[in-house]
């Protein structure tokens, strides 16, 4: 049988493949949620880049933090277990942001973020070995990117919510004009703000308690599972001495920071280049979002026919000119746009594909391994606040400079998988 007539997943999967493939979507909006949340408490509480920036760092910390814990909570016992536990977790942060809201505190909210992305981090860590598990070996990079491919779906979804239920709420009271306010004034200014995001969050929170009971009345497969015992040491050993894993938690933490950081600012400079508030320079945000979403589904239809890392190579190289030419600047701000746009076409082959090349032939070990392709994500939280700094420094053209190196690692990445046949 040939690859292109191997079935990505089979009939006895469908079901189960479709629950968990749900996941992708939900995960989506909290991520790309979190990204508009920059622009906005960089408005209300008037934050410098450096400041809104741990708003990542708190969502992709928690990643980094959760991911080992629920490997093993996963292989201890099983994967819907992990799914439900992640629920729990990602229901109950968006929850969070309303003793948030009463406090009016920072902090607080960047607690609530901690705790729902540790759900989405057990959630992330859960689904995307289940996924790969599903089906014949040979498609199993093609099963993710399908899987992974309603990701972005759920990210439209983050991006209309905050669009429509949080920025079109926002003041558009600068930092000057918020200083020169009534203390009274500025404080019921930011209450209507603050309470804006907190009951788009707590709607989030109410539909997953209602897919966590679905879950919970679910069955799903139990075959992957029999392997319960836990030998980290030895693991870690085969993991590490494995370079085309090794090599890939590298190219993903660096893949993650880049995404993170191109998403995060494009609302700033799309505002910038374009001299427009928030709401509009989102619509911006939107388009991307729904290219990324477009392009992971011809590149699935496309790796049926070319190699995975070829593809890689090609779409890292791409997204090194997008993002020089960002770098660059000149030109009209239409064009600038137009990059911005193409980074993220290109981008939506990376984080699923990086991932299968990266698990692929590790069988139990896949499990731990998982683990440390999520913990990858810490990325994002180190290297947004980079990009921060440099753009409070430099301007948030050179910024994006920051995200221009790390194509250059997933590119580097992509040509180490080729030689070796992945």
């Amino acid at each position: 049988m040939t690859k292109t007539q191997v079935k990505v997943v089979t009939r006895e999967f469908l079901l189960p493949f479709i629950l968990v493939t749900s996941l992708f979507y939900f995960w989506g909006i909290a991520n790309n949620m979190t990204d508009t949340l920059l622009s906005a408490f960089k408005r209300i509480m008037s934050m410098t880049d450096v400041q809104t920036s741990l708003i990542q760092l708190s969502f992709y910390g928690s990643y980094f933090c959760f991911a080992l814990p629920a490997a093993l909570f996963i292989k201890r016992y099983s994967y819907k277990s992990g799914v439900i536990l992640g629920l729990i977790l990602y229901a109950g942060g968006a929850m969070l942001f309303y003793p948030a809201a009463q406090t009016a505190s920072y902090g607080f909210y960047l607690f609530a973020i901690y705790v729902l992305a540790g759900g989405c981090s057990i959630l992330e860590t859960t689904a995307n070995p289940y996924i790969l598990s599903m089906g014949p070996p040979e498609t199993a990079t093609r099963r993710l990117n399908l899987a992974q491919a309603f990701n972005p779906l759920g990210s439209i979804t983050g991006i209309l919510l905050s669009q429509y239920f949080i920025l079109s709420e926002l003041s558009s009271a600068d930092a000057t004009q918020r200083a020169q306010m009534d203390p009274e004034q500025l404080r019921l200014m930011q209450t209507g703000e603050l309470n804006a995001i907190t009951y788009t969050y707590m709607g989030v929170g109410f539909v997953l308690f209602v897919i966590l009971l679905i879950m919970i009345f679910s069955r799903m497969p139990k075959n992957f599972d029999r392997d319960r015992s836990i030998q980290l040491g030895s693991t870690f050993k085969r993991l590490i001495k494995n370079k085309i894993y090794s090599w890939g938690v590298v190219a993903q933490f660096f893949y993650v920071g880049a995404q993170i950081g191109v998403w995060s600012f494009t609302i700033r400079i799309v505002m910038q280049e374009l001299g427009i508030n928030e709401q509009s320079a989102a619509n911006v945000y939107l388009l991307s979002i729904i290219c990324f979403s477009i392009s992971r589904f011809i590149f699935t239809w496309l790796m049926r026919y070319i190699r995975p890392s070829r593809l890689l190579i090609i779409a890292a190289i791409a997204d090194i000119v997008c993002t020089a030419a960002v770098v660059l600047g000149g030109g009209s701000g239409m064009f600038l746009i137009v990059m911005l746009v193409g980074v993220s076409v290109f981008m939506s082959l990376m984080f699923p594909t990086i991932y299968g090349i990266a698990l692929d032939g590790l069988g139990e070990d896949a499990k731990i391994g998982a683990s440390g392709l999520i913990m990858a994500i810490l990325g994002g939280a180190l290297l947004t606040p980079l990009q921060g700094l440099v753009s409070d420094l430099a301007g948030i053209n050179i910024a994006y400079s920051v995200p221009l190196i790390c194509f250059v690692v997933v590119m580097a990445y992509g040509i180490m998988a080729q030689k070796v046949g992945k």
